[in-house]
C-alpha cells in the first residue's frame, strides 16, 4: 500500500511540473507569432516586355492660319459662324465694295481712253507710211509718229495694269477661306473697320490631319536615339486622351527640330494623326506613347518595392523562413507600374511592396501575398500583368 501511494505521489508532482512548460512552450510560440511584421508581396514577374515612352503631348492644327482681308473697309457682310468647319475658297466675309467698284470702272475708263488714243496714232502711222515711201513728208516725222505709238502703247500697257489691279482689289473685297478647318470662336462682327493686311477677322485651323507635339529633354533624346537607332521619322505613335481613353488611330513622328531650345533644353517633337471624326482638337491635352524593342525575359517588379539608399537600388525579399533578404539590384527601365530589374533578384522571388518602413534587413514577416489588380497596377502597351499568384504557378511549372 505505501508503494502505490508513493507512485501516485510521485506522477502528480510530475504533471504538475508538467503543465508549466506546456503553457510556457505555447507562449513563446504565441510571443514569435506576436512579434512577426505584417507585410504584403508579390512575386517577381517574368515575361517579354516592350519598352515603352511617355511625354506630355499637346494637339496643335497641322496649318493654322489668320485670316486677313487684302483691302481695307469696313465688313459688311458675315458668312459663317464661330468654330464652323469650311472649305478652301470658301466666303467668309465681304468688305464694303463702293470705293473699289467705283476704282475699277474709273480704270476701265481710262483703258478704254488711252486704247482710243492708241487706236488714232496708230492710223496715223499707217498713214505717213504710205507718205513716207512717196516722199510726201519727211523720215523725221515718220520716226516721231512711231515714238508716239509707242508711248500710246505703253500707255495702255499700264492702264490694262491697273484695270487688273481694281479688279483684284475688288475681287478681295469678298474674304475666302485659304484652306480647309476649323474656325476659331473669335470672328469679328459685322460693321468692323479691317485695314488690309492687318486686321485678323478669323483664326482657321486644318483639324485633319493634327499634329501631337511634344519634347524631350536631352536624356530622353540621347535614351529614344539609342532605341529607335536615330530614327525618329516614322516611328509610330499612340495616345492617350484625358479621360484615359486611347485614340484608336496610331500616328508616326513628322518632324523633329534640328536643336535643343535655349530656354528650356528640351527638343520639339510633332507626330501627326489622321483625324476624320474631329475628335482631336487643338490644344487638347495627350499623352504620347512610344513603343521600342522588346526586352526578353524582363525580370518585373512594382516600382513601390524599390527602395533607393543614396545612388543605391535595393528590393526587399522574404525568404524561406519568412525572413526579410535585402537585395542590391540594377534598374532597367520604367514600364507602367512596374520597373525592369537586370540583375539582383529572379522570377518567382517574394517581393515586398507593403509594410517596406516597418522592416529592415533580417526581419521576421509574416507576408501575405497580394495581387497586381489588387494593387492597381498596370503596364502600358502591353498584355496585362499577371497576378502574382499566377506567375507563381507559372514558375513552378
Amino acid at each position: 500500500m505505501m508503494v502505490k501511494s508513493w507512485r501516485k505521489f510521485v506522477g502528480a508532482c510530475t504533471l504538475l511540473m508538467a503543465v508549466p512548460m506546456i503553457f510556457a512552450g505555447c507562449g513563446a510560440n504565441k510571443q514569435q507569432a506576436a512579434g512577426a511584421v505584417q507585410v504584403k508581396t508579390m512575386a517577381a514577374i517574368q515575361q517579354n516586355t516592350p519598352l515603352s515612352f511617355e511625354y506630355a503631348g499637346t494637339v496643335k492644327g497641322t496649318n493654322e492660319v489668320s485670316v486677313q482681308s487684302r483691302v481695307s473697309g469696313s465688313v459688311v457682310a458675315k458668312y459663317i459662324h464661330g468654330g464652323e468647319q469650311v472649305t478652301a475658297g470658301q466666303a467668309l466675309y465681304k468688305v464694303d465694295d463702293g470705293n473699289y467698284i467705283n476704282s475699277l470702272n474709273q480704270a476701265k475708263a481710262n483703258l478704254a481712253q488711252a486704247q482710243a488714243t492708241l487706236s488714232n496714232a496708230q492710223q496715223d502711222l499707217s498713214r505717213y507710211a504710205q507718205l513716207v515711201n512717196n516722199n510726201a513728208i519727211s523720215e523725221q516725222t515718220y520716226t516721231n509718229q512711231q515714238q508716239t505709238v509707242a508711248s500710246y502703247q505703253a500707255a495702255v500697257e499700264a492702264d490694262e495694269a491697273l484695270v487688273d489691279t481694281a479688279k483684284k482689289n475688288y475681287n478681295d473685297t469678298i474674304v475666302r477661306a485659304p484652306i480647309s478647318g476649323r474656325l476659331d470662336v473669335n470672328d469679328v462682327a459685322t460693321g468692323t473697320y479691317a485695314t488690309g493686311g492687318s486686321t485678323t477677322l478669323v483664326t482657321l485651323g486644318a483639324v485633319d490631319p493634327v499634329y501631337v507635339q511634344f519634347s524631350l529633354s536631352e536624356n530622353e533624346y540621347l535614351k529614344f536615339n539609342q532605341v529607335f537607332n536615330g530614327q525618329f521619322i516614322g516611328t509610330a505613335v499612340n495616345i492617350v486622351l484625358s479621360d484615359g481613353s486611347k485614340y484608336p488611330i496610331a500616328g508616326k513622328v513628322a518632324q523633329v527640330d534640328r536643336s535643343m531650345t535655349d530656354n528650356t533644353g528640351t527638343l520639339t517633337v510633332k507626330a501627326v494623326f489622321d483625324n476624320p471624326n474631329t475628335l482631336l482638337l487643338p490644344g487638347m491635352f495627350a499623352r504620347v506613347e512610344l513603343t521600342g524593342e522588346t526586352v526578353p525575359n524582363a525580370i518585373l517588379v512594382p516600382q513601390r518595392a524599390v527602395q533607393q539608399v543614396l545612388d543605391k537600388s535595393f528590393v526587399m525579399v522574404v525568404g524561406a523562413d519568412n525572413k526579410t533578404i535585402s537585395r542590391a539590384v540594377k534598374l532597367g527601365e520604367k514600364i507602367g507600374s512596374y520597373q525592369i530589374i537586370e540583375s539582383g533578384i529572379k522570377a518567382g522571388d517574394k517581393v515586398i511592396v507593403e509594410g517596406l518602413t516597418k522592416v529592415r534587413d533580417g526581419v521576421l514577416v509574416n507576408p501575405t501575398m497580394t495581387t497586381a489588380k489588387e494593387l492597381g497596377l498596370t503596364m502600358q502597351n502591353s498584355a496585362d500583368i499577371k497576378d502574382a499568384s499566377s506567375a507563381g504557378a507559372s514558375q513552378k511549372q
